[in-house]
């Protein structure tokens, strides 16, 4: 059965390039680094150069974390041909993209489907195919779509009709799906358009292989607590090769304790969410490097199975989520939301079936056996995450 499953497999991606490339990228959420939430508009070729010595040097790229994703602000102005150029802060991007290569890592980059993009630089409105073309001529491996002022076009065209808007955005960001199709180098593909129009229900089918599923996140407990416990009831729609996306890292910019940041990492893992990290990789300390590269967590949001945990039960501040993985194996992990340490109660009905079963806690490194007397104390803003072993 496997022969033939893979037979057919093969056939459909010599008939059908783009089912070839889709299923070459990202079979398992993206990992890697995103310029934008610590260095923003400042972020130079230096700091990128940067970023990629440190994932490398601090083991992140072992560990996983291989995209090194230039944000807004790279960008320069169109020659007469419409090609677009980089600007003085990056004065050589294909030359950077070989730097990045040869350490083992990939390029990623940012444009909009719109005429400008959030920071005011030029977006990509008129101009896919060529952007497209330049992307791959560079050795791009990643493009982030951010939406930022094709969202007055859609104003403009749509006049309130939410069919016709939901429509008009599809159509941007399918036309540069087709243009990095028609480019010919192979590209994950990213929609940042925060979860508009459903965009779960239809990015697969777009071109998408992960979607903004939420606004922005920032370095908060509230506001990271938030977008990540609101992707319940979106599993459905994760899988390999497509992925809900709430959002990068923020772990490691200090705006957190400990505990919350293990919250941050155990929930994206759940999820299994792109991992992102958005801090200065170049002044990590000990502690944030044994949160992002905690491999067993790692092992939890990379699982090949690709399924988005869901939650199994919650009262008040306090939650269950459950996660499959291959091999037949279950994620439990008791968030505590509330201000005070809790007990969970081991006798709930959901967690019945997991008696006698041997978990291990994977911030601890502990092995627990969960029965009625089982002491499942979480620390405030904290997370107990348990893999069955």
């Amino acid at each position: 059965m496997k022969k033939i499953c893979a037979l057919v497999l093969g056939l459909l991606g010599a008939m059908n390039p783009l089912f070839a490339q889709r299923s070459n990228v990202s079979a398992t959420p993206p990992m890697g680094w995103n310029s934008w939430n610590h260095f923003a508009e400042k972020v130079t070729e230096a700091d990128v150069r940067a970023a990629a010595d440190a994932l490398v040097s601090s083991g992140m790229r072992d560990a996983g974390y291989v995209y090194v994703n230039i944000d807004d602000t790279w960008e320069g102005k169109r020659d007469a041909q419409g090609v677009i150029h980089t600007n003085d802060k990056f004065p050589d991007m294909k030359g950077l993209a070989d730097y990045v290569h040869s350490k083992g890592l990939k390029l990623g980059i940012y444009s909009s489907p719109g005429p400008s993009t959030c920071a005011g630089y030029e977006g990509s409105y008129g101009h896919e195919d060529e952007d497209a073309r330049t992307y791959a001529a560079w050795g791009i491996d990643y493009l982030k779509y951010d939406q930022c002022s094709f969202g007055d076009i859609i104003e403009q065209q749509a006049g309130g009709d939410q069919d016709k808007a939901a429509s008009i955005q599809r159509a941007a960001y399918e036309k540069m799906h087709q243009a990095i199709m028609k480019a010919g180098r192979p590209m994950v593909y990213s929609f940042c358009q925060y979860g508009l129009y459903a965009v779960w229900q239809w990015g697969p089918d777009a071109g998408a292989n992960l979607w903004r599923t939420t606004g922005d996140i920032s370095d908060h407990w509230d506001r990271m607590s938030l977008i990540g416990f609101d992707q319940d009831g979106l599993e459905k729609f994760a899988g390999p090769g497509h992925w809900n996306d709430p959002d990068m890292l923020e772990i490691g910019n200090g705006g957190m304790t400990r505990s919350e940041y293990e919250v941050h990492m155990s929930l994206w893992a759940m999820l299994s969410a792109p991992l992102l990290a958005g801090n200065d990789l170049s002044k990590m300390t000990p502690e944030t490097k044994s949160i992002l590269m905690n491999r067993d967590v790692i092992a939890v949001d990379q699982d090949p199975l690709g399924h988005q945990a869901k939650r199994l039960w919650v009262e008040g501040p306090m939650e269950i989520w459950g996660k499959d993985l291959s091999g037949g194996r279950r994620v439990i992990a008791y968030f505590n939301r509330g201000e005070a340490a809790f007990d969970f109660d081991p006798r709930l009905s959901i967690l019945a079936p997991l008696h006698g079963v041997r978990f291990k806690d994977l911030w601890s490194g502990n092995t627990i056996v969960l029965n009625e007397k089982s002491r499942l104390l979480v620390p405030r803003h904290g997370v107990l995450l348990l893999r069955q072993q």
